[in-house]
């Protein structure tokens, strides 16, 4: 590839501008995700700048999540974030494909359990009340992106049980196979660290950033139907929304 040249007399600094070449390259696929990019003695032989200027384009490319540093092996570009709009209420795979992603899921348990007061709480039903828990690892493009429980009333839990979760989404068993609409959701979301367990389900460290989800799905005459916790990986995800500005009356301030 041709290489950019820095100019020293811009004001603009010399890492901002290594900064943008290199974000350039990695926007139009000179280098592709995945890619390694060049080591430091390289980029610094490249662009003639000083060894701290690179490092602190390092540093800056890798707070705009577009590269990650793997000790003992380098500096790798990322995938580019998914972009996920919540803006309605949609399953995973329905999510992905409308991002032309190819969306999959691996099934780690299923099993009926006592409800928990969280899950009594969200399903309204009592304390203890036998309910059916999911718990899957959604994948896309066959990349793990979120871990998900699932907590079911027992009637329709042990349906949905019958069927191959890994490839049939369980909104669409709902509501195709067992005639159960959804009609709206309650979203909580919160950027949580990762535990034991939802880290080694994604194949993150203990601690990464992550996104948590608690999404209360209600059918007809706001019966709760299906709660869910999505933990999504931090690095590979961000959420969007429009919200339009409430009605105001008279001479309030702004």
């Amino acid at each position: 590839m041709s290489i950019v040249k820095v100019n020293p007399d811009s004001p603009i600094p010399l890492y901002a501008q290594v900064e943008s070449i290199l974000a350039t390259g990695l926007a139009d696929g000179t280098f592709p995700p995945g890619s390694q990019l060049p080591n430091e003695d390289e980029l610094i032989e490249r662009y003639a700048v000083s060894r701290t200027t690179i490092r602190q384009t390092i540093q800056n490319l890798m707070r705009r999540g577009l590269i990650e540093i793997r000790r003992g092996k380098g500096t790798f570009v990322l995938q580019p974030k998914i972009t996920q709009e919540l803006t309605e209420l949609s399953g995973f795979v329905e999510d992905m494909q409308s991002l032309g992603r190819q969306a999959s899921a691996r099934l780690l348990d299923k099993q009926i359990v006592p409800a928990s007061e969280s899950v009594a709480r969200h399903l309204a039903i009592s304390l203890g009340t036998p309910v059916v828990r999911i718990k899957r690892v959604r994948l896309t493009d066959n990349a793990p992106l979120s871990f998900d429980e699932t907590w079911l009333p027992r009637e329709i839990g042990e349906r949905i049980l019958e069927n191959d979760l890994e490839t049939e989404p369980i909104f669409s068993l709902l509501e195709q196979k067992y005639d159960t609409p959804l009609v709206e959701a309650e979203y909580r979301l919160e950027a949580i660290s990762a535990d034991a367990t939802v880290a080694g389900a994604l194949g993150i460290g203990e601690g990464s950033p992550i996104f948590l989800i608690e999404r209360t799905s209600y059918t007809t005459e706001h019966t709760p139907i299906d709660y869910e916790k999505l933990y999504y990986r931090g690095d590979q995800i961000r959420f969007v929304t429009r919200l339009a500005r409430r009605s105001r009356t008279g001479g309030g301030r702004h």
